[in-house]
């Protein structure tokens, strides 16, 4: 059987494919994602620069691992046509879900799937999110009851906790919402024979 490589310490993607039984190992590609955005933030669109940076991961690692499979995948988070990134500090979530509060955004995600030095598959995928216009009252409670865990997301939240708070109207699949378009993912491994059909 081909063994699978998840190029990413994303906590939500490894929970993914463990919840879906896919057997794998980690390890995280070290690419410097700010470089690749800037390399290619004026001529590329959203899906473009996700796919990119997905492949760079995947790129990365797969010279560690002749003959594996290697998934990378990565997502962007635009809101009237600026990029999100993941906020670094508390004040930066709260800034940024400030700047989401009562407003539609658009989380595209891309996952790819390399071998040696082709790219076998890839796969882009969007959903829009309308948060509500909640309180700051109700912003700061939320940012203390989450933690650092809004530091790790690019929107400051998780769809599938509390982060479900957040929101009045979402259009898209779950698994792209948490970072990474699963179940497209699954049918081309599926179709390769990696995983039972």
């Amino acid at each position: 059987m081909t063994s699978m490589v998840l190029a990413s310490a994303s906590a939500s993607r490894q929970q993914m494919l463990r919840a879906a039984a896919v057997p794998f190992v980690i390890d995280p590609s070290s690419i410097d994602e700010n470089r690749v955005k800037q390399s290619m933030a004026t001529a590329a669109t959203v899906g473009d620069i996700a796919a990119r940076l997905a492949s760079a991961k995947a790129e990365d690692v797969v010279v560690r691992h002749p003959g594996a499979f290697v998934i990378g995948s990565d997502q962007m988070l635009t809101c009237d046509g600026r990029c999100f990134d993941k906020p670094r500090s508390r004040t930066e979530a709260r800034d940024q879900l400030l700047a989401l509060r009562g407003r539609l955004h658009v989380l595209t995600a891309a996952v790819v799937v390399q071998c040696g030095n082709e790219c076998l598959w890839k796969h882009i995928d969007e959903a829009r999110l309308t948060m509500r216009p909640f309180s700051e009252v109700f912003l700061d409670g939320y940012l203390d009851r989450a933690g650092d865990a809004v530091l790790s997301s690019v929107g400051a939240y998780q769809i599938e906790g509390l982060g479900a708070q957040l929101f009045e109207r979402i259009e898209g699949d779950v698994f792209t919402i948490m970072g990474m378009p699963l179940l497209p993912l699954l049918a081309f491994l599926r179709s390769q024979g990696v995983i039972p059909a």
